[in-house]
Order: C-alpha cells, then sequence, then structure tokens
C-alpha cells in the first residue's frame, strides 16, 4: 500500500512531521477505528479523524438530527434536521478526505451485535452519553481485544482516558459499580457549554492518532479532567483491578445500571389505538417541553421522587421522554416506589414520532 500523489498533497503537514512521515500516514490509512455515536463528542472526533487520513471509519449511530443538537453539533446545520447523523456525518466528511471509507452503522449497539461489530475495527471510541452504553461497550471491547478511546461531558466539564491498551485497566477498574439512574443527569437534562464537546472530541480524537503510531504516552491507567471554566486539566492515574474478570457480557445492561428490567415498551401508535386507557408522564426538562409536547402531565425526572403524589392512579400510565432513557429511569423509580397501575415506556422516545 502506498500514497498517491493527491495523498501526499492532503497529508503534507503529517509527512513533514519526522515522528510519523509515510510510514506513520501509511498507518493510519490502513487503521479501522469505529465510533459510538456522532453527536457532540462524535462531530469533532470525526471530522479530525476523517481529516487525518484512518483508512476506515466506522460510525454506529441511530439518532436522527435534532435542532438542539445544533448548539455543540458542528458537523449539521438546519438542512439536516430530521436525517440520520451518521448518513449526514459520512456524506460530508467524504468531501472533506475522499480518500478513505466510511462504513455506516444505522442501529444500536446491543449484546447482539456489539462484540461481532467491534470485531472489525482496530480501535473502538467511545462518544456515547449513557451509562449503559459505556459499559456494554468497555465489556465488549475487552471480549474482542479492542482498546476504548473514552470520553464523557457534564456541563462545563469533561474526562478522557484508554482503557483496555495492551491489556490494561479497563472502564469498570475506574467505574466498578454504576451511578443510580437518576443520579447523573444527561445533556439534555442538565444542559452543556457548546465547545466542550469540541474540546473533549479533539481529546479523543488525538489519543486514537497517539494509539496507532505509537507516540507520546497514551492516556491508560490515567484520566484526564478538564474544565471549561477553568481552563485547569489535571491527569489522576488508577491502576487495573485483577479481581474484575470479563468473561461474557451482562444479559441486561439497563438491569446492570439500575434500570428495571420489568419494563414493557409500546409506540407512539400503540398508545393512539389505547390512549383512554392511560395518563401520559412527560419527564423531559422544561425547555424541551416548550419547544413540542402532547398532551400529558409534566415532571422533570430531577424532580420526579419529590412529586410522585402528582400522579393520578385512576389508569395506566405512559412515561415518555426525548429518546426512552430518562423515561426508562423514571419508571424504575416509579417501580421502586410501587406505582400501583401499570407503567409502560415509549419506545425509543418522543423524537422519533415528531
Amino acid at each position: 500500500m502506498n500514497l498517491s500523489k493527491a495523498e501526499h498533497q492532503q497529508y503534507n503537514r503529517h509527512l513533514i512531521l519526522d515522528e510519523i512521515n509515510e510510514s506513520g500516514q501509511l498507518k493510519l490509512k490502513q487503521a479501522k477505528v469505529l465510533i459510538i455515536g456522532a453527536g457532540g463528542l462524535g462531530c469533532p472526533i470525526l471530522q479530525y479523524l476523517a481529516a487525518a487520513g484512518i483508512g476506515t471509519i466506522g460510525i454506529a449511530d441511530h439518532d436522527t438530527i435534532d435542532q438542539s443538537n445544533l448548539q455543540r453539533q458542528i458537523l449539521y446545520n438546519h438542512d439536516d434536521l430530521g436525517k440520520y447523523k451518521a448518513k449526514v456525518a459520512a456524506s460530508k466528511l467524504s468531501r472533506l478526505n475522499p480518500f478513505i471509507t466510511f462504513e455506516v452503522h444505522l442501529k444500536k449497539v446491543t449484546i447482539e451485535n456489539a462484540i461481532e461489530l467491534f470485531s472489525k475495527y482496530d480501535i473502538i471510541v467511545d462518544g456515547s452519553d449513557n451509562f449503559p452504553t459505556r459499559y456494554l461497550v468497555n465489556d465488549a471491547a475487552v471480549l474482542a481485544n479492542k482498546p476504548v478511546i473514552f470520553g464523557s461531558i457534564f456541563k462545563f466539564e469533561g474526562q478522557i482516558s484508554v482503557f483496555n491498551y495492551k491489556n490494561g485497566p479497563t472502564y469498570r477498574c475506574l467505574y466498578p459499580t454504576p451511578p443510580k439512574p437518576n443520579e447523573v443527569p444527561n445533556c439534555s437534562e442538565i444542559g452543556v457549554l457548546g465547545v466542550l464537546p469540541g474540546i473533549i472530541g479533539s481529546l479523543q480524537a488525538n489519543e486514537v492518532l497517539k494509539t496507532i503510531l505509537q507516540l507520546g504516552d497514551v492516556l491508560s491507567g490515567k484520566i484526564l479532567t478538564y474544565n471549561a471554566l477553568s481552563s485547569e486539566q489535571l491527569i489522576f492515574k488508577f491502576k487495573k483491578n485483577e479481581a474484575i474478570s470479563i468473561e461474557k457480557l451482562e444479559d441486561n445492561y439497563d438491569g446492570f445500571c439500575g434500570i428495571s428490567k420489568e419494563i414493557t415498551e409500546i409506540t407512539f401508535q400503540d398508545y393512539a389505538i389505547n390512549k383512554q386507557n392511560y395518563n401520559v408522564l412527560d419527564v423531559r426538562t422544561h425547555t424541551e417541553r416548550n419547544d413540542y409536547y402532547f398532551e400529558s402531565l409534566h415532571i422533570p425526572l430531577n424532580e420526579l421522587e419529590a412529586r410522585l403524589h402528582e400522579i393520578p392512579k385512576n389508569k395506566n400510565l405512559l412515561v415518555y421522554c426525548k429518546s426512552g432513557v430518562r423515561s426508562k429511569a423514571a419508571i424504575t423509580i416509579l417501580l421502586n416506589h410501587k406505582f400501583s397501575k401499570k407503567v409502560v415506556n415509549l419506545k425509543d422516545g418522543l423524537d422519533k414520532y415528531n
């Protein structure tokens, strides 16, 4: 495999670096990297890896573009609203770099497909935004023997680490047990500074390049934290927990993360046919509620435990949020408090039907 004349022009600033040169650029061209999530973190990761010349880039994301994404997901614009993120990202980035291949996976990463999907790539980049997916990605990567470039964001702060690098520490070594479902809100509930995912995602892309090129000090056994308000950046070390052995995937990662296994889901069409049998609860934020909703009681997830008494018990209850994740957490709270009527989740959330 050689670089064409056009590729020499495209990657000139890499090629003149003694630490990379043509042999390093060929390593990038031969690499296969899977990015999970084409959202706030995924956008800068995808842009920089495409620009750098990663030969094969997989994008796993089944979500569509919402106007609220545009504040931080800088690959997209108003013309893209309602379209699949992964398809739009691949289309735009192929125009940035026509010398690489994109593989679009319009599906959720699950226990049924994760290991097979990961086996096709050299490196897994986790740009997900929920704990069940993070634990699933970690475990599947260990079983497939792939390193994971991890990033997470919360309001004004972010974290980056590299897990399972050369049999090094994993996500479970750092976080052996997940938080309770309502303890750590995601950016849809709590908000996030728009530039933060750009910073954290760029640092994740940097770790991908370091890993492929074997340059510098890979963040294995270390977690880098960044505070956007103080610009303070710290690195903390952690060791591999030899007592943790991952031999198979969990049967249910929602259940492992405290989300009830007993949750029943129905589509909006199912609800519409039998709506007379249901009360409806919206657990999104006030801002999301102001954008659009259908007739329902509104109690944001972070207020739910204090306001359980407001929910009527004369009918079964349908709970909904944007994507179906927070509503599952809400249902878990209701079940833990022995809610007397049947509770069901709106499958895939309100955005699928809006």
